[in-house]
């Protein structure tokens, strides 16, 4: 009998991912590919739409040549998420894309949060208003690029672009549609949040909603030729990559009370929620409140900008030491050596904020002039203490996201690349005083789009079945927090958060200073 598979596409902003799992769950090959993009030095990040689509087309098409003879039976998309990827009546991209990493909004954002407008949005959407998300980099576009904006039909997504060259067929999903656009209660898009951003103008840009779960679109003759599948198979629209990467974590059907953080390039940390869950009326406008795949459910989700990227800086900073002294690093071999270090370097005796990128930070308060800090050095610090104090930092950014979503869960699945490190998830476990546990295979976002795909295509009954039947035998043991770490890290995130909101002031003055000399 002919093996019967769903290729499942990850579009990250790096890199594209495809995988094949049986209709069992299980993997059965992968292929990737690096994708690109460019900063302009003042906030801009843009990628090629087209170049996007070529990477795409040919690592599924590099897949299904290892296939040797499966079927293919559907096709499940899901992507980075946020930013802008506009296309004209022909279908043709109108410019690069905006992604998620562009803060130029900024300064638009920031006045429409200072008064009711934010606080309206907020409530109707759930999902406080940032730099990275299309709604504000509309209002840019229409500010500084309005002939582009002219020649636009549809205003899309990563996975939205993708979805449509697969299919012909213009949509967005749920998921990103109502936190961008609309409200949570309704799955639709909402006129007050249209309204309060100013975009009444291009609300006839946006494409229909269109949920994967229930619905899916034929393969189009030309994908088919480019990709090696048969035109027709279905293809099916996932929900954003991070709820996708959670879904395929174990965030539903495994557990009561769980969690996923996300400890990748960016980070996210996400819980469940039912729809009558209500935030207090004086929240911070922060975070995402995401429609989820399952009827009365939804995600709050608090997103660091920078995670892993931290730690990245600091291996690099390594790196140039020894290219100063005549020596050729090796990036993963110090990247290993500094993690093997940290369990023996003493724990909190230095406090970092993780605000390293670019974008500043979105979560759990939104300030694109936001900058990474390492607070109470001492002479003693080296640098296995700097690897652990940027460990702990992730961690303390993650429980003070979770704070702004109803606090941590009672267990959490971690996942991203810095989740393999058993120093990180000790520290971890210790910061939150929660359980955690890894996921043994990568490529959760693909798997959570092959979960919805075997339930739109009639695979699965649902997405609980799915996820005790495929996920539940890749979560790891539960780990639990060290008690006598617990301790010394009590009291510790007050301080952290005392030390931003003292912080912001200097972001701000400082921002301004660098302008004068770097326009802007």
């Amino acid at each position: 009998m002919t093996k019967q598979v769903i290729v499942a596409l990850d579009a990250g902003t790096s890199v594209l991912k495809a995988v094949a799992f049986d209709i069992e769950g299980r993997p059965v090959a992968l292929e990737s590919r690096q994708n690109h993009y460019v900063e302009d030095g003042r906030g801009g990040v843009e990628q090629d739409m087209e170049a996007t689509w070529d990477a795409a087309a040919a690592v599924i098409a590099g897949l299904v040549a290892r296939l040797e003879g499966a079927e293919v039976v559907g096709l499940a998309v899901t992507g980075q998420g946020d930013g802008t990827w506009l296309i004209d009546a022909a279908g043709a991209p109108v410019g690069p894309a905006l992604l998620w990493l562009d803060a130029r909004a900024g300064a638009i954002i920031e006045d429409i949060r200072a008064d009711a407008r934010g606080r309206a949005i907020f409530a109707e959407s759930g999902t406080g208003p940032a730099a990275c998300q299309q709604s504000g980099q509309l209002l840019w576009l229409r500010a500084n690029r309005p002939g582009q904006l002219a020649r636009t039909a549809t205003a899309l997504h990563c996975k939205d672009w993708l979805y449509f060259r697969l299919t012909g067929t213009r949509a967005t999903d749920p998921s990103e549609g109502c936190f961008t656009f609309g409200s949570w209660r309704s799955r639709a898009y909402s006129d007050t949040v249209i309204d309060a951003f100013g975009l009444r103008p291009e609300a006839g840009k946006l494409p229909p909603i269109v949920d994967g779960v229930t619905t899916h679109h034929p393969l189009s003759a030309d994908a088919a030729a480019r990709l090696g599948i048969p035109a027709g198979t279905p293809v099916v629209l996932g929900y954003v990559d991070v709820l996708c990467s959670a879904l395929g974590a174990g965030l539903y059907g495994i557990d009561a009370d769980s969690g996923t953080s996300i400890i990748g390039s960016t980070g996210m940390n996400i819980r469940l929620a039912d729809d009558d869950f209500e935030r207090p009326a004086d929240a911070p406008l922060s975070g995402y409140r995401m429609v989820f795949p399952v009827p009365g459910k939804t995600a709050l989700l608090q997103s660091t900008l920078a995670a892993t990227l931290n730690i990245d800086w600091l291996v690099g900073i390594a790196g140039q030491a020894l290219r100063l002294a005549g020596h050729e690093p090796d990036s993963a071999a110090l990247l290993a050596a500094l993690d093997a270090a940290v369990p023996a370097a003493p724990p909190a005796v230095a406090v970092w904020h993780p605000y390293i990128s670019a974008g500043g930070e979105r979560g759990p308060f939104t300030d694109a002039r936001a900058r990474a800090s390492l607070a109470g050095i001492g002479r003693g610090l080296d640098l296995p203490g700097m690897m652990r104090g940027i460990y702990e930092g992730l961690a303390l950014a993650a429980a003070d996201c979770y704070a702004a979503i109803g606090g941590a869960p009672e267990i959490i699945s971690l996942t991203g690349g810095a989740s393999r490190s058993a120093a990180m998830r000790q520290i971890f476990a210790a910061m939150l005083g929660r359980k955690v546990r890894i996921v043994k295979e990568h490529g959760s976002g693909a798997l959570g789009a092959a979960m919805i795909a075997s339930v739109s295509l009639g695979i699965m009954p649902d997405l609980a079945t799915c996820a005790r039947a495929w996920i539940a035998p890749l979560l790891g043991e539960p780990e639990l927090p060290d008690p006598a770490l617990m301790a010394r890290y009590e009291g510790l995130l007050p301080i952290y958060q005392e030390a931003r909101l003292a912080n912001a002031p200097f972001w701000h003055r400082f921002a301004s200073f660098g302008e004068k000399f770097h326009g802007g």
